[in-house]
């Protein structure tokens, strides 16, 4: 009788640590799918290239953690019949739609409220004058051109340095990133700004 309240009891503690391993698992299991939005929305919203530190700091993720939720991520895009893929480059990555859609994705983006049409002017003059003292741009623009290029300092698309009692202004590598551009330079100067479609269907 005693050896058979003993089975029993064991089997009842069986089941409890089986269905307390279970749940250990689920909860784990609902933690990275967690964290992997956490991950897939820093880089969406971002829509420029994240190393380790940004991310950490955007989720609140520890960085070997996000190193495999990358990973993931990326395999997972990799897999997908997607129109997004996640670039990775010198440690860093970012969210963007795949070349082949680019060409449509300029279309779309023409007249695209992301900037205003005052914000547009001013980095086209950025563009063409760089590298440019923010004083002269401001002369040019107006006032309002100050919001304007802290913005696009801000989102990194625009890099400033010092100089004397302004700044002066120049293009970042994210700028033809973002609009799918490539730069001619000529002794170190940016002298020209070609559309990559272009470019490629003047080479076949």
């Amino acid at each position: 009788m005693v050896d058979e309240e003993k089975t029993g009891n064991d089997e009842d503690i069986s089941l409890n640590e089986i269905s307390s391993h279970e749940t250990i698992e689920e909860l784990d299991y609902s933690k990275e799918i967690e964290n992997l939005k956490k991950v897939e929305a820093a880089l969406f919203i971002s829509a420029r290239f994240l190393d380790i530190q940004e991310l950490v700091m955007l989720s609140d993720i520890n960085p070997l953690m996000i190193k495999e939720l990358l990973e993931k991520l990326v395999e997972k895009y990799n897999k997908e019949d997607s129109a997004i893929e996640i670039i990775v480059k010198d440690n860093m990555w970012k969210m963007d739609v795949r070349q082949e859609y680019v060409s449509m994705i300029n279309k779309l983006a023409t007249g695209s409220s992301e900037f205003t049409k005052a914000e547009q002017e001013t980095l086209a003059v950025i563009a063409y004058k760089q590298p440019v003292k923010q004083s002269v741009i401001v002369k040019i623009r107006g006032n309002k051109a100050y919001e304007h290029i802290r913005h696009f300092i801000d989102i990194g698309l625009v890099i400033s340095k010092k100089q004397g009692h302004t700044l002066e202004l120049r293009l970042s590598d994210d700028f033809y990133e973002y609009f799918h551009l490539q730069k001619k330079e000529e002794g170190g100067k940016i002298v020209s700004v070609e559309d990559e479609d272009i470019d490629s269907n003047e080479n076949k």
